[in-house]
């Protein structure tokens, strides 16, 4: 069984580069495309103040991180989770440059770009022109967003692995349609050219009904071929 792992981030903004920082990460682990219900999930200290307009989408606030672990204390749990297994994102590009960045500042490895799987552009190839944000695919779907008021990473992470399994052809893979074949057998009567009856059919005329129709046969018929594979006594219709 295939397994996977789908990530999802929560940041002080949009852009490392500019001083923005990881706060939250969360992933679950799934196997043939279903949740295993193994978890990791983490706040952590960005060692700077995040900013109001960042705190009205995920609802993390200075208070809620102040004693969290910093990345670099729980990077090695985090790969460790991870694994060799590819890494399943909504706009990966996002949250891997955020991941590479706090590596990058920790001195850990980073993990391979050929590893990360970007659900978004799963979702663009299939609906083409479409609203194909989380939130848009989960109505799509028909994915419950009842427990999800503010963004959150393990949140995010359990929704976007319901999603990904849509787009990887939704819950129908998950029927067995293999069929057990055992082989029968029976004793037939073949019937002329006609398949094989597990029984033979009692006839439904009477004696006298199928000589009078031989006998309308023999009179009626010039090539009497056909019906002389059909076993019928044509020529002692005729005699008679």
């Amino acid at each position: 069984m295939a397994r996977e792992i789908v990530l999802d981030t929560e940041t002080t903004g949009f852009d490392p580069k500019t001083g923005d920082r990881l706060i939250e990460v969360g992933c679950i682990e799934i196997e043939d495309l279903l949740p295993t219900g193994r978890t990791f999930h983490s706040f952590v200290n960005p060692e700077r103040l995040i900013p109001p307009d960042a705190i009205r989408v995920h609802g993390i606030t200075d208070d809620k991180v102040r004693d969290a672990p910093k990345f670099r204390e729980v990077v090695h749990e985090l790969m460790a989770f991870i694994g060799d297994a590819p890494v399943i994102a909504h706009n990966a590009a996002f949250d891997r440059n955020f991941i590479d960045h706090e590596c990058g500042l920790c001195g850990h490895a980073l993990l391979e770009e050929t590893r990360w799987i970007d659900t978004l552009q799963l979702a663009q190839k299939r609906f083409p022109g479409m609203a194909n944000s989380l939130d848009a695919l989960c109505k799509r779907f028909k994915i419950s967003l009842v427990e999800r008021t503010l963004h959150g990473a393990l949140i995010d992470a359990r929704l976007l692995a319901d999603v990904y399994l849509e787009l990887k052809g939704g819950k129908e893979r998950r029927l067995d349609l293999t069929a057990v074949r055992t082989t029968v057998t029976v004793e037939t009567t073949t019937i002329g050219g006609y398949g094989p009856r597990p029984r033979p059919l009692e006839p439904r005329s009477t004696d006298e009904e199928r000589a009078a129709h031989a006998a309308f046969l023999a009179a009626t018929l010039k090539d009497r071929s056909l019906w002389a594979g059909y076993r019928l006594e044509l020529e002692e219709a005729s005699a008679a």
